[in-house]
């Protein structure tokens, strides 16, 4: 929804609600329920070289530009706005406000289609003379058509230019054309006049040249024929002589292999019927023989099937029932653990149920306790005491300590140790203090001194002790 007003040279076409056809307008506000769009009434140029037939059937180009625009009427505009608006009927691109390609397309046609007509109805030299009445002519009738789509022909002066032009400059080339045609046929008449003798003179040559070639042939093909005929003729009479008495000697062999092989059929027809009796007989035999062994046979068979057959279906059934059973109890087996897993749950719910009961009623009671006792701290004192949980601490702290040996040194090194004066103190007191640092270090890392330092509880005795201040050393 929006107020929309068009330029100088546009109008806005709008339609849809409230509007029964189309509203040309300059400005207007357009509802969601309305479309709108731009159509541009400016006139646009495009040039056409038009090919064309007069009334004595001469072809001729005309070239022409012509200026067309949509009428400033609302009726045209109306016109053009339904028809000539957007794009042509094989897009499926959204339509936009000026289709100006499908317009042209449209009016090339038109303008062609009434140029033609009006030129052939006219001569060349009228074309020319009557200018006014060509001019008006094609107007009138392109704008007769021109009138349904909306659009209207701007004043139209540069075709007769053209027109005028184009004669001009097509007799001035057509001048220059013949002139050179002209001299054209004279060059090319000249040159082929030459080549014409040349070729008539050689072709003269050539066919004698060539009929004496072939006297010459002929000649020596027809010796060759007659060579040829000669000697077919003597090898046909002796193959004739040599074929003939092949086939004497060739119909005696046929004779006389013709009574041996009768013989020989004679003799062995009379031994095919000898033998044939035999076999017949030896057939029907053996042939009573195994129609007796298969009909055993075959009794014997069906009495074995039959057997097999009654087994399996014995145990089929049998195997059936087993299976019945089987599934049966294995359903029953089921049925009852559904049965006792179901009650179990449902006891281990009523169970888990009453607990949470049995919680929830301790926890209230713990909480009036508490309340009782003065907060949360006072229930927990009164638990403990309940519980013993201090004497427990207690016993278990004692028992932690229990067992444990410390072993603690005690010396003193200080100034009032010793006698006051004494110039030996310094190192009288060190040598107070290295005793009880050596069994310290032993009695808490087990590390002793070198034997040659001193003497720990356990090592041998092999040094001299001596009393310093009441205390004994090594020397």
């Amino acid at each position: 929804m929006g107020y929309n007003i068009s330029d100088a040279n546009s109008y806005l076409v709008i339609t849809g609600g409230g509007i029964t056809d189309v509203k040309i307008v300059k400005k207007a506000w357009i509802w969601p329920w309305q479309k709108h769009s731009r159509i541009s009434i400016s006139p646009f140029d495009f040039e056409i070289t038009l090919q064309a037939m007069t009334i004595e059937k001469l072809q001729f180009c005309l070239p022409a530009v012509f200026t067309i625009g949509p009428a400033d009427n609302t009726e045209s505009l109306c016109r053009y706005a339904k028809i000539l608006t957007g794009k042509a009927a094989n897009k499926t691109r959204e339509v936009t406000a000026t289709g100006r390609n499908h317009v042209q397309d449209i009016v090339k046609g038109i303008i062609e289609g009434e140029t033609r007509v009006i030129v052939s109805s006219m001569t060349m030299e009228e074309i020319f003379k009557e200018r006014e009445v060509f001019k008006t002519a094609v107007i009138k009738n392109v704008q007769k058509e021109l009138d349904q789509f909306g659009l209207r022909i701007y004043p139209w002066q540069r075709v007769l230019h053209f027109l005028s032009r184009k004669a001009h400059d097509g007799a001035s080339n057509q001048a220059k054309v013949d002139v050179a045609n002209a001299m054209m046929m004279g060059n090319i008449g000249e040159a082929e006049k030459r080549g014409r003798t040349r070729q008539e003179i050689s072709k003269i040559d050539a066919a004698t040249a060539v009929l004496e070639t072939q006297r010459k042939s002929e000649k020596a093909q027809a010796d060759a024929q007659l060579t040829t005929t000669q000697i077919q003729l003597d090898n046909g009479i002796n193959l004739a002589k040599i074929e003939a008495n092949r086939k004497a000697e060739s119909r005696d062999a046929e004779l006389q292999r013709d009574v041996e092989k009768q013989r020989a059929q004679t003799e062995l027809e009379a031994r095919r019927a000898t033998d044939l009796v035999h076999a017949q007989i030896e057939k029907e035999s053996a042939q009573q023989r195994a129609d007796a062994k298969f009909y055993a046979t075959n009794k014997n068979a069906d009495g074995l099937l039959y057997q097999q057959k009654q087994d399996a279906e014995a145990s089929y059934l049998a195997t059936v029932k087993k299976t019945d059973a089987l599934v049966y109890q294995q359903r029953q087996e089921a049925e009852a653990s559904l049965f006792r897993a179901t009650k179990e749950a449902e006891a281990a719910f009523i169970a888990k149920q009453k607990e949470a009961a049995g919680i929830a009623e301790m926890a209230k009671a713990y909480g009036q306790m508490a309340s009782a006792f003065g907060g949360p701290q006072g229930l927990l004192q009164h638990m403990m005491l309940q519980t013993n949980t201090y004497e427990k601490l207690a016993k278990a702290n004692a028992q932690a300590i229990n067992g444990l040996q410390p072993k603690i040194t005690i010396w003193n090194t200080g100034e009032n140790a010793g006698g006051s004066g004494d110039s030996t103190a310094p190192f009288r007191n060190i040598l107070q203090s290295l005793p009880p640092l050596l069994s310290t270090i032993n009695d808490q890392t087990g590390i002793a001194p070198p034997s040659w330092l001193a003497k720990m509880a356990g090592q041998q005795d092999h040094l001299d002790l001596v009393k310093v201040n009441g205390e004994k050393m090594a020397k």
